[in-house]
């Protein structure tokens, strides 16, 4: 018994020396260590920032019309002024198909999700009208571009927010070639998620001497739906995603990549979503060519079957369909190829390799 107890005291006395001591009075510093005061949980963090609130709740607008396309990211076009190639941008909220008996409230560009894909050669003069018909303010950056400081998109940094209903220019010259992207840059936690993205390919001024036979774009994302209602999908208890789509798609919604034996494929894969993802092909190896716009000097290339993109990055990778037969791309967090938890669904698509 004198021996628990003694036991007892030296627990006792070693906690409490591992405790962190109070703050002094009068003094706001938080000791570096105190993790359990240093950690908000989301509902304390609601319930003290009411204005934060707004990210819990279902996404929503007075006007959701229908999508303007079933699929999204196709090429924008443009009319040119004075050497300059325009393009116009409308915000709107519109009801989008995820997969069969799933849609979601989203928040697009030219109605669909993606948005439409810029495509300009390196060294054009681009012009882009973006109207704002969003039931809230809006901007747009344009992800790893070098364009002006007054252009990048940051509200109440570079520019003030696009109100409902306004409309405004971004003007700039397309540089370096490779491959981008463009989101909002407001309330980006439920815009960008809520499908408020594009692709933007920048391509060389110098043509590819032997370009791939199929180049395409998977922009990969995440979203949350419950009672048939659209919530900010987020890396946080509550707001976990339970849709995972490629191009505002979910499997067997998910296009299906059709190629001849022989071709190369170029896939540029882009993280638009806040999670990240490490993409497996089945069936063949692949070389990444290009990481976040920049190509990558053949002696340096990887080759690799899965490579995690995370949010904001872009990897351009390569490789010949040399098998015949329907071959799976996919995430390899194997959750993330449900809907809603049932498999199969989500990041998954079928590359089919024809004779």
């Amino acid at each position: 018994m004198k021996k628990f107890v003694f036991l007892s005291v030296v627990l006792a006395l070693t906690l409490a020396a591992c405790s962190p001591a109070a703050p002094a009075a009068g003094n706001g510093a938080m000791p570096m260590n105190n993790q359990a005061n240093a950690t908000i949980t989301p509902g304390s963090m609601m319930s003290t920032n009411p204005a934060a609130a707004h990210m819990m709740e279902p996404i929503t607008a007075p006007k959701v019309g229908a999508p303007s396309a079933d699929q999204g990211g196709q090429p924008l076009d443009f009319r040119l002024e004075n050497g300059v190639k325009v393009f116009e941008i409308t915000a709107q909220a519109v009801k989008w198909k995820l997969t069969d008996g799933v849609e979601a409230t989203a928040y697009t560009y030219n109605g669909t999700v993606p948005g439409p894909m810029i495509r300009v050669t390196e060294g054009d003069q681009v012009r882009v009208i973006v109207k704002n018909e969003l039931p809230a303010p809006t901007t747009i950056h344009w992800h790893g571009v070098e364009v002006p400081n007054a252009m990048d998109g940051v509200p109440g940094v570079t520019q003030e927010p696009i109100q409902p209903g306004a409309t405004f220019t971004y003007e700039f010259t397309a540089q370096p070639a490779g491959t981008f992207m463009y989101h909002s840059h407001y309330d980006g936690d439920i815009q960008v998620v809520a499908g408020l993205y594009a692709p933007f390919i920048i391509d060389p001024k110098e043509p590819e001497a032997n370009p791939p036979a199929v180049d395409k774009t998977l922009m990969i994302s995440e979203w949350r739906i419950s009672d048939g209602r659209t919530y900010a999908a987020m890396p946080m208890s509550g707001s976990e995603p339970n849709y995972f789509t490629i191009n505002g798609k979910a499997f067997p919604s998910t296009e299906t990549i059709t190629v001849k034996k022989g071709d190369v494929v170029r896939l540029r894969l882009v993280g638009i979503g806040q999670f990240i993802h490490p993409m497996h092909l089945h069936g063949f190896s692949f070389k990444v060519v290009a990481t976040d716009g920049h190509p990558v000097p053949e002696a340096a290339q990887l080759t690799k079957d899965t490579i995690s993109v995370a949010p904001g990055e872009r990897y351009d990778i390569e490789f010949v369909a040399d098998k015949p037969g329907q071959w799976m791309l996919h995430c390899h967090i194997l959750h993330h190829t449900t809907n809603d938890n049932v498999e199969p669904g989500g990041l998954m698509l079928v590359i089919n390799v024809t004779e």
